[in-house]
């Protein structure tokens, strides 16, 4: 079984490595959906939303909101930056029984990067 919580966090950084418009400093409103699988337990819960909440906010949000990215990720997109957030909470999260499904990051409205198990091999 899925289960899927989304979080927000702001944060600014600068693409160094692209030629265009968002080689300079600027700052995005970033979404980010963090999908999990696994067997709900005897109270029905694949996770406790209270839990995984705590788990994201102190693995990811915490680091991420209001940094410059560029601080804590090298040449931070929406693809490197749902690479990241995989690897920091990959293993909390196995050892609370259940894995990653995916994780998206939406730098915009329309724009936004999924990453699953596939991706990270």
């Amino acid at each position: 079984m899925l289960l899927k919580k989304v979080f927000k966090f702001d944060a600014a950084h600068k693409l160094e490595c692209y030629h265009g418009k968002c080689e300079a400093l600027h700052g995005h409103t970033y979404r980010l959906v963090v999908t999990v699988e696994g067997q709900p337990d005897h109270e029905g819960m694949v996770i406790d939303f209270v839990q995984l909440k705590a788990l994201v906010q102190e693995k990811v949000i915490s680091r991420l909101d209001h940094a410059y990215l560029n601080d804590v990720i090298p040449q931070p997109t929406a693809e490197n930056i749902s690479r990241w957030v995989w690897k920091e909470l990959m293993e909390p999260l196995e050892s609370l029984d259940v894995s990653i499904h995916n994780i998206e990051v939406w730098e915009t409205e329309t724009s936004g990067a999924i990453i699953t198990g596939d991706d990270m091999k």
